[in-house]
């Protein structure tokens, strides 16, 4: 890769342009320094017209398998097609010798993200799971409070991602089938597990509960999980897409203090919204006071239940500036595709649970 020696921007493919290459991958790599969005790869007119409108620069694919004749002219793919696509798109680009960023999940299997990690690694070449909500707001204020020992030892982590969304979308990702990996288990899990492990170290032990409430539902859309993790910790997961009322984000009981936070971060909800990150910029991801999540113990739910802490901001272009500065060999992988199978394994453990009303062992 050329891009990591000539002092140039590295060049990036973008595989997708539906939600998570427009709304997530293409502002962030463009926000990032050293990093040039080249080409992105869509069949679509209208994600095309999108695209070009934002990125007046950038070339165009019909196909992933368009890359691969001109790899020498890239540096790096990002995969943001549907979930059954991610292994052999992201497969085919190691093959041809370019480092990649896969979106969650990696793949429908640990086994499989381990064989792409073992590709990788024998190829050389970076590989990065992209979940990009180790940078929410909640969660790096969270890593602050236990790195500063202000909740004690932590025996309980609940983590809660709900919505409501009482009718049906239609698309791959509420598809019953199971080579789509749709269903909010392999969606917002992702996400929980991920964070959850990142905390607290591995799982030994998982249970859940999964349903399919809305109409005509073909896979879950109201998950439970409940892991123990090797170190104590037990971890509650709520996912839903059916959720009137919606719970604390998260809630940390520690022998000496909790933590409680309301409200999800507010990065999904701007660059939804056409608000992008400036390169090398601070003024991202600020949230109200109001929704300052409280520390404290023993306290009445009238007086609020402790004290307001400053949230930290959200830092989605960190992820990119972190695969930049890995490309160039100047820093580490931000989320290797070994974490992201760790994952899988819980996953895929809850499915099993769900469906057998057993706990299972890892």
């Amino acid at each position: 890769m050329t891009g990591t020696s000539t002092g140039r921007p590295l060049r990036v493919a973008l595989v997708g342009y539906g939600l998570a290459g427009s709304v997530f991958h293409a502002p962030l790599i463009a926000a990032t320094e050293g990093l040039a969005l080249d080409t992105v790869v869509t069949s679509n007119a209208e994600r095309r017209a999108r695209a070009r409108a934002e990125f007046p620069e950038v070339r165009f694919a019909a196909t992933a398998d368009e890359l691969w004749a001109r790899a020498d002219e890239l540096d790096l793919v990002v995969v943001a097609s549907p979930n059954k696509t991610h292994v052999p798109i992201a497969g085919a680009a190691l093959e041809a010798g370019l480092a990649v960023v896969v979106d969650k999940p990696v793949a429908g299997t640990a086994a499989e993200a381990r064989e792409l990690a073992a590709l990788a690694d024998a190829r050389g070449l970076l590989l990065s799971v992209f979940q990009n909500r180790r940078w929410d707001n909640d969660f790096l204020t969270l890593s602050k409070l236990l790195a500063d020992g202000a909740l004690g030892e932590v025996r309980r982590f609940e983590s809660r991602f709900e919505r409501w969304r009482p009718q049906l979308k239609g698309g791959w990702r509420e598809s019953g089938d199971p080579t789509e990996i749709g269903g909010l288990l392999y969606d917002l899990g992702s996400h929980v597990v991920d964070q959850a492990l990142t905390l607290f170290g591995p799982a030994t032990l998982v249970y859940a509960e999964s349903d399919l409430r809305r109409p005509g539902a073909e896979t879950d859309d109201d998950t439970f999980i409940a892991v123990t993790h090797a170190g104590g910790v037990r971890s509650h997961f709520h996912v839903s897409a059916v959720a009137p009322q919606l719970g604390p984000r998260f809630r940390v009981l520690g022998s000496e203090a909790g933590y409680v936070k309301y409200g999800l971060d507010p990065q999904e909800t701007a660059l939804r919204g056409g608000d992008r990150p400036a390169p090398g910029g601070a003024d991202w991801g600020l949230e109200p006071e109001e929704l300052r999540g409280r520390v404290g113990a023993g306290d009445s739910p009238l007086t609020g239940g402790g004290s307001p802490v400053p949230t930290l901001p959200g830092a989605y272009p960190a992820y990119y500036e972190a695969v930049a500065a890995a490309l160039h060999g100047t820093g580490d992988n931000p989320v290797t595709a070994y974490e992201a199978a760790a994952a899988l394994d819980v996953l895929e453990a809850a499915r099993r649970s769900a469906r057998e009303g057993v706990a299972v062992k890892l």
